[in-house]
């Protein structure tokens, strides 16, 4: 079996420090053989910058998923060119910088990295990831031969993860959706061999409103009016899965929530 571990939204500098802190001890202690994360919060909560993301992958991550922040930091969209392994959504049209999947060597296998984001409830509304996600797994398949395939699906919805994921079941072999920063207890391999969780959570302070300082927050919903979320301060919780995948059939035989709670 291939180990990959994914890990959620990394919320700001106390997301990150925590992920790189930990990474290299976490890989030990769970038989890791293959790490995923998201870094699209991973500056100032806020996109993600080339130094953060370096730092990321020096640490450890193979690849980095993004999503809707992708763009916050100005200077992402060239290092994207540069860095095949900072991904953006697939469904992007084509000519915008940056690759929306990736494939990598690792000493069990090829494995395929995507990244998509979703429409429903989202900005900006990108191409459809249905038709999107289908074409790149199929070409993954036939012009790389690549078995296994991993998904970050960053969507609103539950609906729409659970409905891409039903959709996917059997061709990829793994979903693991991100963007809402909450865990969800739905994690379970669908009948074709695909591992689902509809989303991952976050790496970030766990005294807080998905990240950010309550106060403001709650401000808004009171009075509707605009405010600064500034990163929250406090205890650090680290979210994800791990999922173990048949490296010979693509077909995961295990999904189940990683959950780690770092002291002051």
């Amino acid at each position: 079996m291939l180990r990959i571990l994914f890990l959620g939204d990394i919320v700001g500098e106390p997301g990150r420090k925590a992920v790189i802190s930990r990474l290299s001890a976490i890989k030990a202690e769970q038989e890791i053989d293959f790490i995923i994360a998201n870094g699209e919060n991973a500056a100032g909560g806020r996109g993600i910058t080339p130094k953060i993301a370096i730092d990321l992958l020096r640490a450890g991550v193979a690849v980095i998923t993004s999503g809707d922040h992708i763009w916050d930091q100005m200077e992402i969209a060239e290092f994207l060119e540069m860095e095949p392994r900072m991904l953006r959504p697939l469904n992007y049209p084509p000519g915008v910088p940056g690759g929306g999947s990736i494939v990598l060597d690792t000493a069990k296998g090829k494995v395929a990295v995507i990244n998509a984001q979703g429409r429903s409830f989202m900005q900006p509304p990108l191409e459809n990831p249905f038709l999107a996600v289908q074409a790149e797994v199929e070409r993954l398949r036939n012009n790389e031969g690549v078995k296994v395939i991993f998904l970050d699906f960053h969507a609103e919805t539950t609906s729409e993860k659970i409905a891409l994921g039903w959709a996917m079941d059997g061709s990829i072999s793994a979903l693991v959706g991100t963007h809402t920063h909450v865990q969800t207890a739905d994690e379970r391999v669908l009948p074709g061999g695909t591992a689902f969780l509809c989303d991952a959570g976050m790496c970030g302070p766990m005294d807080s409103v998905l990240g950010r300082e309550a106060g403001p927050v709650i401000d808004r919903f009171r009075t509707s009016t605009p405010s600064r979320f500034p990163v929250a301060k406090g205890p650090v919780g680290l979210r994800g899965a791990i999922i173990d995948i048949d490296e010979e059939t693509g077909k995961a035989g295990s999904i189940r929530r990683f959950s780690e709670d770092l002291p002051e």
